[in-house]
């Protein structure tokens, strides 16, 4: 039961990285970050998008360890 368990993560996983991967190819446009008076530099969507998916998914790994 175990080994479906991770073969069904690496399929979702897997699945999502595509996902990411295809609309980071798709869209290439520079964009800059705005929050109140702050504003990034210009970085692809693509990059941004990248980060964001890698940031959650560390969060996602980090906090039911900090659950315990």
């Amino acid at each position: 039961m175990r080994a479906i368990a991770n073969l069904l993560t690496a399929i979702i996983l897997g699945s999502c990285f595509l996902l990411v991967a295809t609309v980071s190819i798709q869209n290439i446009t520079p964009l800059s970050l705005r929050f109140l008076t702050w504003e990034s530099v210009e970085i692809p969507f693509g990059i941004l998008l990248t980060a964001t998916v890698a940031v959650g998914l560390l969060i996602g790994a980090i906090l039911p360890l900090l659950k315990r």
